[in-house]
């Protein structure tokens, strides 16, 4: 079962958007040095429509985008809500912040408008840094997705 911890409105995650960032648990990634290792455990409340509902219903009309941060044990949960949020709330982006290096061949990618892949390495930084190993990811109008990494490296 996916579940969330918390939840933050955040300006710096998804680029041009006012995003919902949802902190999903049980991240399978282990990352060394990762910043969110309270990620790991599989704790929470169950992260579902009804929960979503809830969640946009409280922070709806300050936010352009929901991101869920995580969910790599549960893809296809992920993808499902991506698709629900799309098909219920069609005004709102959305985005996944994965740890993995790729997103598994059968989720939908259509489903989100930004994707972030790449597992955290120390020595290579976030995403803000020039080498880093993530990539941020956004869907174009014709379906096809663009490396938008760039737009987060300091100038």
């Amino acid at each position: 079962m996916l579940k969330y911890l918390n939840t933050d409105i955040v300006f710096q995650e998804i680029p041009d958007e006012t995003t919902l960032a949802i902190n999903l648990t049980g991240c399978p990634c282990r990352c060394p040095g990762c910043h969110s290792t309270y990620l790991w455990a599989d704790t929470g409340l169950p992260m579902d429509q009804d929960a979503l509902e809830s969640l946009l219903t409280t922070v709806g009309k300050n936010i352009t985008c929901v991101c869920f941060m995580g969910g790599d044990r549960e893809p296809d949960a992920v993808s499902t809500l991506a698709q629900y949020i799309h098909t219920a709330h069609p005004r709102y982006k959305v985005a996944w912040y994965s740890g993995r290096q790729y997103i598994p061949r059968h989720v939908d990618k259509q489903q989100f408008d930004y994707i972030k892949v790449g597992p955290y390495i120390a020595h290579l930084g976030p995403l803000r840094s020039p080498r880093s190993n993530q990539r941020m990811m956004k869907r174009m109008a014709d379906g096809s997705f663009i490396d938008i990494t760039a737009r987060f490296h300091s100038h």
